[in-house]
């Protein structure tokens, strides 16, 4: 092999090796930007699994089926993950529906919480709900939620009843006042037994619209009764027509039962009714006799003023006749001859 071969050689080995050299450094970059990007991953989950691993890991070993890319999504919407994590937890192990699809799922829970539900509240209501057998589904229960209601205490009023005082005593009424027909007084105090109608909870009439339809049909009860004895005798004949009358009629309770509590008798209403009636016509009387008086001394003083008058007139008569008696000398009316000629 001569030198120009040995040239020609070396000539062609190099772009080879130049080949080979940029090749090995496009792997290493290459290899560098894969570690880099691994290592930025790397170090995402490292901070994620520090803020939301104890959460994440609690959900899972609940079956909660919630996912640390939720927990991420909850930390970016300002969303309190501690409270839906609790109550996705709550309502796995309550054995409700949790599909994402249909069920109570993560989504609907950061809906409720984003809008100002008690997320917490719905979830316990819902429970409670579903152990007592009473439908009640997530959307209705938000709904009530988010209408200012307290569901929750709405699902146990429900299971357990409750009693409104009627009349209400925070209104500074002890004691209903009602007249019978005769005129007695009876002061009345019912209960009424309520559970929560959650068709209706939304949109329906609260507490007071029950005390007052109740405190109405008790008086008017009262009020046809002939007498307070037949009250006295009877007192739930008062509460078998209220009963019968519906009042519940678009509230948010169902009425149980209406139980007259204490019937006391109070004043003689008619009696003083009356007497307050005669006190009206004596006045009345008092004030035309008043008036007749001064009428007749009225006409008494007209007729002594026209006896003034009369006697005045008479005075002015009597002084006339002596200058008529004057004129009729002066003018020889009054001479013997002409009395004699006169006759």
């Amino acid at each position: 092999m001569t030198i120009s071969d040995l040239v020609l050689l070396a000539q062609g080995g190099r772009p080879a090796a130049d080949a080979g050299g940029l090749g090995g450094s496009f792997m290493v970059i290459l290899f560098l930007g894969i570690a880099a990007i691994a290592g930025l991953f790397l170090l995402v989950a490292a901070i994620a699994f520090a803020a939301y691993g104890k959460l994440w890991f609690r959900a899972y070993m609940s079956s909660a089926d919630l996912s640390m890319l939720s927990l991420i999504g909850m930390g970016f919407r300002q969303v309190n993950s501690q409270v839906i994590v609790q109550a996705k937890i709550m309502a796995a192990q309550a054995g409700l529906d949790i599909n994402r699809k249909t069920g109570i799922s993560t989504q609907r829970l950061e809906a409720h919480y984003l809008a100002g539900g008690n997320v917490t509240n719905v979830i316990l209501a819902i429970i409670a709900a579903h152990r007592a057998g009473i439908p009640l589904d997530f959307d209705r229960a938000a709904a009530i939620d988010l209408a200012g209601r307290d569901v929750l205490d709405a699902v146990r009023t429900s299971v357990l009843p409750k009693i409104i005082d009627c009349p209400d005593p925070r209104g500074g009424k002890s004691m209903l006042s009602a007249v019978a027909c005769n005129g007695i007084e009876l002061l009345v105090k019912a209960r009424v037994t309520v559970r929560t109608n959650l068709a209706q909870l939304i949109g329906g009439a609260t507490e007071e619209t029950i005390i007052a339809r109740v405190g109405q049909g008790i008086v008017t009860s009262i009020g046809s009764s002939k007498s307070h004895e037949d009250v006295l005798a009877n007192p739930n004949k008062i509460s078998r027509a209220l009963l019968d009358r519906g009042l519940d009629a678009q509230t948010a309770f169902e009425i149980v039962s209406i139980d007259i509590a204490t019937v006391q008798v109070g004043q003689n209403i008619g009696a003083r009714l009356q007497a307050d009636a005669a006190e009206a016509d004596t006045r009345v009387a008092r004030a035309k006799a008043e008036q007749h008086r001064a009428e007749a001394i009225a006409l008494e003083q007209e007729m002594k003023a026209k006896v003034a008058e009369n006697r005045s007139r008479l005075v002015q008569a009597e002084a006339e006749v002596p200058m008529a008696m004057a004129e009729a000398f002066r003018k020889g009316h009054l001479n013997g001859a002409g009395v004699a000629e006169a006759r």
